[in-house]
């Protein structure tokens, strides 16, 4: 046999070995923005359970807690460098990035959950994810959403935007940091962890952080006896997981497609699981002599009206910020078609939402 001959049947040999021996598991490190204090750190955990189960020998996520690898702030950071592959979020911690950022995790008095699992899944909203999130060099898979938020806790009631006057309140959001300011309070930005604190030693008037449930986790009762309702600051929220572009594209294509599946089925659970517990923990504060108001109709119209016109100015603002607003308000446009001819059997409201002209014009800069 010549050495040509015995060179080539060694490739050879060497080809049908790679193609039968099965790849190598890739290992991630995963983190999170959350502690392990919080409830949402629950729906971060359901969505690493049902990857491991998914995707096999092929793939193992190691989730660490909130503040165990970096501080929440730099979970952003860590997963555009590579330091870690995945990192569970909230969007709206990186709107000083880019504002854009903001209606992908929560609204003012605009989207409830329902509409934006539908906006994600049918109406083009996990494009636009990727689009945001890709100029960092990230896929993003969203994977969870909760309803709306539960509101202010403070230790004297808020009935009417009348008594927001002068108050100091722990708020998340830019749009939601302006409104509360022409509402006459004033924004302060803190961290989930630090809030308890802060209420604690009199540092904020009140805040506002998540669901009941999370809230009770938070241990706000303890802190507060006052709770306003709604919460029209966020009317519903996104979660996801960041993932370094190179670390995505090292997984197959099915591997990539099993970790599609695992954050749709973790999204469809974290509705019913949030709004269980949140019926859980409202009825758990009335139980501790929390006293809960509700701002009249009236009063919330009004905020919506503010609310639309502080959505209009920040997308003008950030072209990539309208397209987003664009493609949501169009959907509530297109939707609205169905929600209410079946009402009252409909799921939810169609608001009277920003100006979709307004929009398409910010968004052609």
């Amino acid at each position: 046999m010549t050495i040509k001959t015995t060179t080539l049947a060694a490739i050879g040999a060497l080809a049908v070995s790679a193609a039968t021996t099965p790849a190598m598991a890739e290992n991630w490190t995963m983190t999170t923005v959350w502690p392990a204090s919080l409830e949402l750190i629950e729906i971060d955990r359901k969505f690493v359970e049902l990857a491991n189960k998914l995707t096999g020998d092929d793939l193992s996520i190691e989730l660490f807690d909130g503040g165990t690898l970096v501080p929440a702030g730099e979970v952003f950071g860590a997963v555009e460098s590579g330091t870690v592959q995945a990192g569970a979020d909230w969007p709206g911690y990186w709107a000083g990035r880019n504002t854009a950022f903001s209606p992908l995790a929560t609204h003012a008095s605009l989207f409830n959950a329902v509409d934006y699992v539908n906006w994600i899944q049918q109406w083009g909203g996990a494009d636009i994810y990727n689009e945001v999130y890709g100029q960092f060099g990230m896929v993003y898979l969203p994977y969870g959403v909760t309803n709306n938020e539960s509101g202010f806790r403070t230790k004297k009631p808020i009935r009417t935007t009348d008594d927001l006057q002068g108050m100091r309140l722990r708020l998340s959001g830019l749009e939601q940091g302006r409104l509360l300011t022409q509402l006459g309070g004033s924004q302060v930005s803190m961290a989930g962890g630090e809030i308890y604190q802060a209420l604690e030693r009199g540092v904020i008037d009140g805040a506002e952080f998540s669901t009941p449930n999370v809230d009770w986790s938070g241990g706000f009762q303890q802190v507060t006896t006052n709770w306003a309702t709604p919460g029209w600051h966020q009317s519903s929220s996104v979660f996801g997981v960041m993932i370094n572009k190179a670390a995505w594209d090292a997984l197959s294509p099915e591997t990539q497609e099993k970790l599609k599946i695992a954050a749709d089925a973790t999204m469809l659970w974290s509705l019913s699981f949030t709004e269980r517990r949140s019926n859980e923990a409202y009825q758990q504060f009335k139980d501790a002599g929390i006293e809960i108001t509700r701002m009249d109709d009236p009063t919330l119209a009004k905020i919506q009206e503010m609310a639309n016109s502080v959505i209009e100015t920040v997308a003008c603002e950030n072209p990539l910020s309208a397209k987003v607003y664009l493609s949501q308000v169009s959907y509530l446009h297109d939707y609205a078609n169905w929600r209410d001819a079946s009402a009252p059997f409909n799921l939810g409201r169609t608001p009277n939402g920003p100006s979709v002209d307004k929009l398409k014009e910010c968004a052609a800069k």
